[in-house]
């Protein structure tokens, strides 16, 4: 044979207990079975929460869920209704709507 060839051997992160669940995206819960028994389970954690553009304050009225349910929920759960909703907190919403009415006035 000409040159050396190594085994490979899989990741690192997938071996040992719970294998390839053992990842930073994913939740230990213990949970108790109607069997008496408790067994663990792995949910998915939320996403961070929703910040403002401009000043990075975090948004009220906004859903804190993955994409996948996300696509369930009717646009109002979503974001508010109002200008800009789910884009710049009220108060940056409230200064940017007065700089373009005053820019429209002086025009």
């Amino acid at each position: 044979m000409v040159g050396n060839k190594r085994k490979t051997t899989g990741k690192l992160q997938f071996r040992g207990r719970f294998g390839k669940l053992k990842s930073h995206g994913r939740k230990m819960i213990y949970v108790k079975t109607p069997g008496g028994n408790t067994v663990v389970q792995f949910r998915k954690i939320k996403p961070g929460k929703a910040k403002c553009a401009s000043c990075g304050a975090v948004l009220k009225g906004t859903a804190r869920a993955r994409p996948f349910e996300m696509q369930n929920m009717p646009l109002t759960m979503k974001r508010p209704t109002r200008p800009y909703g789910g884009y710049f907190c009220s108060k940056c919403t409230r200064d940017t709507l007065v700089k373009k009415t005053r820019a429209n006035l002086i025009k």
